[in-house]
């Protein structure tokens, strides 16, 4: 639903929006996991205590800095045997909390985690500063990731050109680096992984 809005403009005229089908669907709060995964939409959704989150649409530069690491970190993690994939695919991290990470990777291929639907954990997860909220990336997110064990989180930041590398030590994040524009990032727990900081945002 938009807020305060109960008319939507098309191109020649202002139409009522279809709130009937809106209705077919359970209310904030209240939908279940199932509910969630049986969802179908081409948009990011991620599913938190019963509500449902959609994301905005990821910009170009967004993507290109996402393609990016993308072929980097499948260049090491392929010949080690290990997967990475990028989102829209679904991290359960555990009952109720549902997220789809920028990128996430495993060292093994055929570790068990890794699941057709979505994956119940991850080696390292990545996430790119979105502009709309980047307190779910830098803060929410951080402590998520954590309570799910995950035991390496970087949060690569294009307002800053920045990359944080995040290890998990005692249930929670101390910083393994914070690398700038002519650095390069290395990762905590993939000794062979590093990329330079400068690249990730000349690919934009």
């Amino acid at each position: 639903m938009i807020a305060d809005k109960s008319w939507i403009r098309s191109p020649d005229q202002w139409v009522e929006p279809t709130w009937e089908i809106a209705l077919l669907f359970p209310a904030q709060g209240t939908w279940s996991e199932q509910e969630y995964l049986a969802l179908d939409s081409i948009r990011l959704v991620e599913f938190s205590s019963g509500r449902i989150e959609v994301l905005p649409m990821p910009s170009d530069s967004h993507q290109s800095i996402v393609g990016f690491l993308y072929t980097v970190f499948l260049a090491f993690l392929q010949p080690m045997g290990g997967a990475v994939r990028f989102a829209p695919l679904r991290l359960r991290l555990w009952p109720g909390k549902i997220r789809e990470p920028d990128l996430m990777l495993l060292r093994g291929a055929n570790d068990p985690r890794r699941q057709d639907a979505y994956w119940t954990g991850a080696d390292l997860v990545v996430e790119v500063v979105s502009e709309d909220d980047p307190g779910r990336d830098l803060v929410t997110k951080r402590f998520e990731y954590a309570q799910a064990g995950i035991p390496e989180y970087w949060i690569v930041d294009p307002r800053t050109q920045t990359v944080a590398v995040l290890q998990l030590e005692e249930g929670a994040y101390r910083s393994h680096g914070m690398y700038g524009i002519d650095d390069v990032a290395t990762s905590a727990t993939i000794p062979a992984v590093s990329v330079s900081v400068g690249a990730i945002f000349s690919a934009v």
